[in-house]
């Protein structure tokens, strides 16, 4: 959530900070802003011009021309997208924030925990807020203590704070520098000919420069045009590991589609082809992961296995659960994240805990990651972000390689999830007891996905008149059993993120015990239907929406013909392992959700109230 973009160099700062901003719109946000340090002629301090505005960046630009229609002067600036936390959506909320003595100017993701104990104490010092804001309180926290040295500043008053935070700082008294710290959030440094990008990921980055470093918590950076610095709060010098942004250009750009979301839909069979690339060991009936090969015999010995994460990374866990049981024969729990840390959990010897994260900064998930590790477990990460915070936190781990992900919505990472996790599986599975034979079987299968979701999306025009039949419809049911139980909480997730309709999805068995009751004429039930070893039971499941006058979507197997008469609406998916349909069954789901959204007129790849990468609990 939230989006941080700053820049300092020898060029116009505002175009490149604006446009860094635009590429990170996908994270989520109500309101946009900008600051710039201009330097007078013959001056040694520099004036900062802010300016903020509640809503989309457009009301930004709009406000932009008619506060200064030849733009803000300056090769030093920052510009930031706030989600809101602490105070409502309104200009006075949005960022930069000021402070009232020092020529102050701070953007911040995350959140001060301890703001309103800080606040009272600055108020006592005669410090008067303007805002609701916990950064109006870092930022005048900062001016507190500035002295003439920014950084020293800056790192005095983070180890004041509590809470999670990723800042930029500028000061009208040190007009050539750009202070930058974080903790808890993401934040990485570009580092091109002359000039530096911070920003909260590398889509920003990209168009700059290749080479960048992220920063670990509790890091501080100062950032001049001749160089930087890089210590922790306590001034302790740190090292950090520059490297090579692995992010295409076009990758981030939308290219003939209309929307983020469609993009990513029918970037799956290439971005599952990537996700298996010089993985999958056919002829030796393997499943070759380098990131996690070095902890083989740990995870062979393993005995048990907690998958953590949230939302879509949740219900991808969750399959992951009934993949390890059913295949590698070790008991397996998946957790919600935000309750994980904070239930006391028994963690015993020879436990692996693997987070599921695409961004690999979920707070929750970063946060039960390091109560399981100082806990004793070994940690795993499978996250789409290299460099990430998970990534780097975790002992070992295997990235998704699904390529960025701008929609809100999440697709094809949930894709490269289940597909990370079922080699997992295997990769577990084939050392411990799984024959040859068995484990090569489940590789073609693996193999063969790319090619039959692309089957699916060739009935996206007919998916799309579902949807159409349906979409007015302001209660959905999505039902499936075993390994689809999980797939049918993604579908009704995927239509409550952009749809804004109310959709529950549950076991198919569960419907008898209480939500049987909400059925009621033309109420539209998702059933995942194809063939498997509950099959018979979820045609009973049918009949008994039917006869209470539901209308029945069902996503079935090819050649199916009892089905036809089961649903009034039937998508077809090729046969595959059970183990492995829930990526095949998710497609029809998500086009569903996407028609659903464009038909009722909402902003697919910027839904309302929802950001991208949750970066606080």
């Amino acid at each position: 959530m939230c989006g941080i973009v700053a820049y300092i160099g020898t060029k116009p700062a505002q175009p490149i900070i604006l446009e860094g901003l635009k590429r990170l719109e996908y994270r989520g946000y109500d309101s946009a802003g900008i600051a710039v340090l201009s330097v007078p002629s013959g001056s040694k301090t520099g004036q900062v011009k802010v300016v903020k505005k509640a809503g989309r960046i457009a009301n930004l630009e709009a406000e932009l021309k008619n506060v200064a229609p030849a733009g803000l002067p300056g090769t030093l600036g920052m510009a930031h997208t706030r989600w809101a936390t602490h105070g409502g959506v309104t200009d006075l909320n949005a960022h930069p924030h000021r402070d009232d003595k020092a020529g102050i100017c701070v953007i911040h993701n995350g959140i001060i925990e301890n703001y309103a104990a800080l606040k009272t104490y600055l108020q006592e010092k005669g410090h008067r807020f303007i805002s609701e804001t916990d950064t109006e309180v870092l930022t005048m926290l900062i001016g507190e203590l500035y002295e003439g040295d920014l950084e020293a500043a800056v790192q005095a008053a983070l180890r004041e704070v509590t809470g999670a935070y990723a800042i930029c700082v500028m000061c009208e008294n040190e007009p050539d520098t750009l202070v930058v710290a974080r903790k808890g959030a993401p934040l990485m440094v570009g580092i091109g000919a002359g000039e530096y990008i911070v920003a909260s990921d590398a889509s920003a980055i990209i168009a700059h420069t290749t080479q960048a470093f992220p920063l670990d918590d509790y890091n501080v950076v100062k950032i001049t045009r001749q160089g930087f610095r890089t210590s922790t709060t306590s001034n302790i010098a740190v090292n950090p590991k520059v490297m090579q942004l692995e992010l295409d250009l076009e990758e981030i750009e939308l290219g003939t589609y209309e929307h983020f979301m469609q993009k990513e839909i029918f970037e799956q069979p290439q971005s599952l082809r990537n996700t298996f690339r010089g993985r999958l060991q056919k002829d030796d009936g393997k499943v070759v992961l380098g990131g996690v090969s070095n902890f083989a015999k740990e995870l062979v010995r393993a005995k048990r296995v907690i998958l953590t994460g949230q939302g879509t990374a949740l219900h991808a866990a969750m399959i992951g659960e009934y993949m390890l049981e059913d295949l590698a024969k070790v008991p397996a729990v998946a957790e919600y994240a935000s309750e994980f840390r904070y239930r006391n959990p028994i963690i015993e010897d020879q436990t692996v805990v693997v987070a599921v994260s695409q961004s690999g900064e979920t707070a929750d998930t970063l946060a039960a990651l390091t109560e399981a590790k100082e806990r004793g477990a070994l940690s795993l990460g499978v996250v789409n972000v290299v460099g990430s915070s998970i990534a780097r936190e975790t002992d070992a781990g295997v990235y998704l390689r699904v390529g960025p992900e701008i929609g809100v919505a999440s697709t094809k990472a949930f894709t490269g999830q289940v597909a990370v996790l079922a080699m997992l599986t295997l990769f577990m599975a084939r050392r411990r007891h799984m024959s040859t034979d068995a484990c090569t079987r489940l590789i073609e299968d693996l193999e063969s996905i790319p090619g039959k979701i692309e089957r699916i999306l060739e009935q996206d025009a007919a998916i799309k008149k579902v949807a159409e039949r349906y979409c007015e419809r302001e209660n959905w049911l999505f039902l499936g059993r075993g390994y689809n139980y999980p797939t049918a909480l993604e579908g009704a997730l995927k239509l409550k993120e952009i749809s804004y309709i109310h959709a529950e999805g549950m076991p198919a068995a569960e419907m008898k015990h209480g939500p049987i009751a909400l059925i009621n004429d033309g109420m539209p039930a998702v059933f995942i239907a194809n063939r498997g070893r509950q099959y018979d039971k979820v045609m009973s499941n049918i009949a008994e929406v039917r006869a209470r006058g539901g209308h029945v979507i069902a996503i079935a197997t090819e050649g199916d013909k009892e089905i036809k008469k089961a649903a009034e609406d039937v998508i077809f998916i090729p046969d595959i392992a059970e183990q492995l349909s829930p990526m095949l069954t998710v497609i029809p789901m998500q086009l569903i959700a996407y028609h659903a959204a464009v038909l009722r007129g909402h902003d697919v790849d910027k839904p309302r109230n929802l950001a991208k990468s949750v970066t606080v609990e």
